[in-house]
């Protein structure tokens, strides 16, 4: 018995454990793909049952299942397009991958194609006479109140007749549309691992699972940017000669170059230094100012 708690303790420790980094994860991901335009690479179906994707697989999908999803679904997103990642969702073997809504048939979608019609119930009057003609003993008077319950129950069947008649035709509408509806809703990837979603899975690993079917510009456009400049603004009546470098680079931020010098027996630096389209350059004797002069590039 004491081993039975120790294991259930142990499981539900790693179950804890487990719930902040898929957390994190899910945050992390969030934040580098919601909002993002992608080009995909294959015709996905117009469900939120989507594309399941293997990663670790030697065939990354099921293709008899992708294909019957096609045909029972249609194209939602077209290869070639370009859509919005619209929801990245982290489960414990699964990453959602939506775009442009993430499919037909989420919460809220209206997924049955049937319309029910409820059969027109017995008048009080047929129901009277049903009892009456049960319980009538003349023969003559029972035929007639037979006839006036044949004719009431002839009426009640052509009312159904051409209530189902509308429920069909409404039915094959409601069919049309939710068709439509599915075509402009958007479809999703799910990346599913056997093993679980690795820890501290990133933005790079899902790019990799997907490279197959996505393209992601936004992501080659992060990485061919140049990094901000971070050097502080340059005002030049913030530099006077007698400062010491770490003054000086609190205004100019670090040199782009140094270069030294001998004159007698001192050692001049001088640092060159870029601020905007200004080039500053400054001549310190043991970490002092002496002199600086400012030019355009």
């Amino acid at each position: 018995m004491l081993k039975l708690h120790r294991a259930v303790l142990a499981v539900s420790l790693c179950a804890l454990s487990a719930a902040p980094a898929l957390a994190q994860n899910e945050a992390e991901l969030r934040d580098f793909f919601e909002g993002k335009s992608v080009r995909v690479k294959i015709d996905m179906p117009g469900t939120q049952e989507g594309i399941d994707v293997y990663p670790d697989a030697r065939r990354p999908i099921d293709m008899s299942q992708y294909s019957q999803r096609l045909k029972s679904y249609g194209v939602a997103v077209h290869d070639g397009d370009t859509v919005m990642v619209t929801r990245v969702r982290v489960k414990d073997k699964l990453i959602e991958f939506q775009l442009a809504g993430g499919g037909y048939g989420t919460f809220g979608d209206d997924t049955s194609t049937s319309v029910y019609v409820p059969s027109v119930p017995k008048t009080q009057r047929e129901k009277d006479l049903e009892r009456e003609v049960r319980n009538e003993p003349d023969r003559d008077r029972k035929r007639r109140l037979q006839r006036e319950l044949d004719d009431l129950r002839s009426a009640r069947e052509r009312e159904d007749a051409r209530n189902r008649a509308r429920a069909s035709s409404a039915s094959e509408a409601k069919r049309e549309r939710i068709a439509a509806d599915r075509l402009h809703s958007g479809s999703r990837f799910n990346i599913r691992y056997d093993e679980g979603v690795p820890p501290g899975l990133g933005p790079d690993g899902v790019m990799r699972a997907l490279d197959q079917y996505v393209e992601f510009p936004f992501a080659a456009a992060q990485e061919a940017a140049p990094p901000p400049d971070t050097r502080p603004s340059f005002n030049p009546t913030a530099l006077r000669k007698g400062m010491s470098l770490a003054d000086v680079e609190a205004v100019l931020g670090k040199a782009d170059r140094t270069a030294q010098r001998k004159e007698g027996a001192v050692t001049v630096t001088t640092a060159f230094y870029t601020a905007g389209d200004q080039v500053i350059s400054a001549d310190f004797i043991e970490g002092v100012l002496v002199k600086y002069t400012i030019s355009s590039k």
